[in-house]
């Protein structure tokens, strides 16, 4: 299931990002994979800070462009925000260590999935990013019975 929301400026868009950690602490999901989709620009990052900030994480949130990988012990997981953009095939996740990134507890946010999606574990929430007129558009859809539970309680909670 999917559905549309409208973030005018960084700060909705931070706020939904912030949600959606709230959303995922109610559900507790084992591991969670959550793809984040739009072109340059979209805001993945910044959904991805307010992610971070949702789960109690009160630093710096760079970008992953150039260290491909950045990750954080907060809100009782571990959680790894991967930019996949510069790589090459999914082969090269191996070497970044995909492995640990999914033992339990951990959460994947991953900006350009597709650049590595035959080695990613089970995408649970796909996040899309678009650049609208007024700001973004949000779809976020479950692809697997955590995501859905996660979405489910993403939905009823905004304050965007």
């Amino acid at each position: 299931m999917s559905e549309h929301l409208k973030l005018i400026g960084a700060e909705q868009t931070e706020a939904a990002g912030a949600t959606l950690a709230r959303a995922v602490q109610k559900v507790r999901p084992n591991v969670l994979c959550v793809c984040l989709e739009g072109d340059l620009g979209a805001g993945k990052t910044t959904f991805s800070r307010g992610f971070l900030r949702g789960l109690g994480h009160a630093g710096r949130v760079p970008s992953p462009t150039y260290t491909l990988v950045e990750p954080y012990e907060v809100g009782g997981y571990k959680v790894f925000h991967l930019d996949l953009y510069r790589l090459q095939d999914g082969g090269e996740l191996e070497y970044l260590g995909i492995q640990e990134m999914t033992e339990p507890g951990s959460i994947l946010l991953v900006e350009w999935p597709s650049r590595a999606a035959d080695a990613l574990p089970e995408i649970d929430l796909q996040a899309e990013l678009q650049v609208i007129s007024q700001g973004r558009l949000l779809e976020l859809s479950s692809h697997s019975a955590d995501g859905e539970a996660v979405r489910a309680q993403f939905y009823p909670q905004l304050s965007v």
